[in-house]
């Protein structure tokens, strides 16, 4: 009797290894298995891993080079503080003030004064005699007993001097006075999200983007989702009317010959990843920051939320990027392939940890732009109880089957 109960014992402790064994087995089979799992996206360590790293160590011969920066006060209120100088910056060659000077079908009126009464140009009742000229494609004008004078290219004075200069030999004591009648050389085009589209010619004084909107009547639109397009020659450069007037130095003296655009475009966000609705969401007000838009996205999924994993995709402005990492590092990320976009802006998510009570006023102070992709990753644990569950679905079937097999 007692060789068969060692040997019962023997085989029950056999059959519980067996079951441990094959329980260990399906636990390390469905943490490998989490990487298969239908997802929203990736897990916060998956993007904190990968930050940085260029194609060839992510072995993905296309992969976006990015950079990671976890947000805290100073970050954010550098962010906040920002002015953009879009239009500056790319104007910058051309953007300086410039005296203005006569052009081809200028319209011009000259008045020659002579000391003589019997002159040229004055009699005994006048001692003056005003001309009007227009200049023409070749840049000059025709001037009585003078002929053709080059005008172009010239200040008012300029042409006064010119016309002066070219009188002395043929009038008594000459003096000019040279008014600017018509400035068809001198337009700007301003079309688009305006009140009335219109060509409006620039006078003597220097007008500037604020200027030339307003003589054609306004933006219809709020100035938080109207852009401005100015084109200047073959360059071309956008920026949120907004800013325009709020940063004095990107409301640009306009040149003869730019073409003003403005665009209605609504500022928008995305908001993806555990989320209670995957959206895109209209901005909806002059200023937005991270708390309001996940607020008004609807707020994140609490039960598979990772509070540590709030993340904030943008193209940056070069100057905020330079600030928040350095040269230094911006340069190693440059040659790692990190590239910017046509408006020179680079790649950079940003990190919040939602379980700091800081995060609270932190979020307040970021601002949300235009555009922006606001990913909420979930928790670790999600993919692990989505795993278990397909594994439990067979074994529950087999049980029941069992089961009803006992039944009977």
């Amino acid at each position: 009797m007692g060789t068969k109960y060692v040997l019962r014992g023997a085989a029950d402790l056999w059959e519980t290894a067996r079951v441990n064994k094959t329980a260990v087995s399906l636990m390390c089979m469905a943490l490998a298995s989490c990487q298969a799992v239908p997802s929203e996206g990736p897990l916060a360590t998956e993007i904190v891993s990968q930050a940085g790293l260029s194609s060839t160590e992510l072995k993905r011969s296309q992969a976006e080079v990015f950079e990671l920066v976890d947000v805290d006060a100073r970050t954010a209120r550098l962010i906040s503080d920002f002015q953009a100088n879009g239009l500056r910056r790319r104007f910058s060659a051309s953007g300086s003030v410039r005296e203005p000077v006569v052009g081809v079908g200028d319209q011009l009126k000259i008045v020659i004064f002579e000391a003589g009464a019997d002159g040229l140009f004055s009699t005994s009742e006048s001692k003056q005699t005003p001309i009007d000229v227009v200049v023409q494609t070749n840049g000059t004008a025709s001037i009585p007993y003078v002929g053709s004078v080059r005008l172009a290219g010239k200040t008012i004075e300029q042409v006064r001097q010119a016309v002066l200069a070219a009188l002395e030999s043929k009038a008594v004591e000459p003096d000019v006075l040279v008014n600017l009648v018509n400035t068809a050389s001198r337009n700007v085009t301003i079309s688009g999200a305006v009140a009335r589209s219109s060509v409006i010619p620039l006078g003597l004084v220097n007008e500037t983007l604020v200027d030339v909107i307003a003589r054609a009547g306004g933006a219809i639109n709020q100035p938080y989702e109207t852009y401005v397009n100015l084109t200047r020659g073959t360059v071309s450069g956008s920026v949120l009317l907004k800013s325009i007037v709020e940063n004095p130095k990107e409301n640009i003296f306009v040149q003869p010959g730019d073409k003003v655009y403005l665009i209605h475009d609504p500022r928008t966000f995305t908001i993806l990843g555990s989320v209670k609705n995957a959206q895109r969401v209209p901005f909806g007000a002059n200023d937005l920051n991270l708390l309001e838009a996940i607020a008004l996205a609807g707020g994140s999924n609490q039960q598979t939320i990772d509070a540590k994993g709030y993340f904030v995709f943008r193209y940056e402005e070069p100057e905020i990027v330079g600030a928040l990492i350095g040269r230094d590092r911006l340069a190693q990320l440059v040659a790692k392939g990190l590239k910017h976009d046509r408006e020179g802006r680079y790649p950079i998510v940003y990190r919040f940890n939602m379980e700091n009570p800081d995060s609270l006023i932190v979020g307040q102070t970021f601002p949300v732009k235009s555009r922006d992709v606001i990913y909420a990753s979930r928790h670790p644990s999600v993919d692990l109880v989505k795993v278990l569950d397909i594994f439990a679905r067979p074994i529950g079937v087999v049980g029941a089957g069992v089961g009803v097999a006992d039944a009977f």
